[in-house]
């Protein structure tokens, strides 16, 4: 049971890591994209952009808010 607990919680501490925020703006970034692909069937070139650009988007919000705090 040992290492299924410390599969689990290196996979948690990999993906959350210190800030939980980046992690669930990403996760969000990734399920809009997909319920995007799944509704059309969209060029790969503008789709592919238009992603990287909300990710980086979503970094810089969630860096933006942890600076301004403290």
């Amino acid at each position: 049971m040992k290492i299924v607990e410390g599969f689990f919680r290196f996979w948690w501490d990999f993906i959350i890591g210190d800030d939980w925020k980046i992690a669930a703006a990403i996760a969000t970034v990734l399920v809009i994209a997909a319920l995007v692909i799944s509704g059309t069937s969209p060029a790969g070139t503008w789709l592919a952009i238009v992603l990287g650009a909300a990710l980086v988007l979503a970094f810089l919000v969630s860096l933006t808010v942890d600076v301004r705090r403290g």
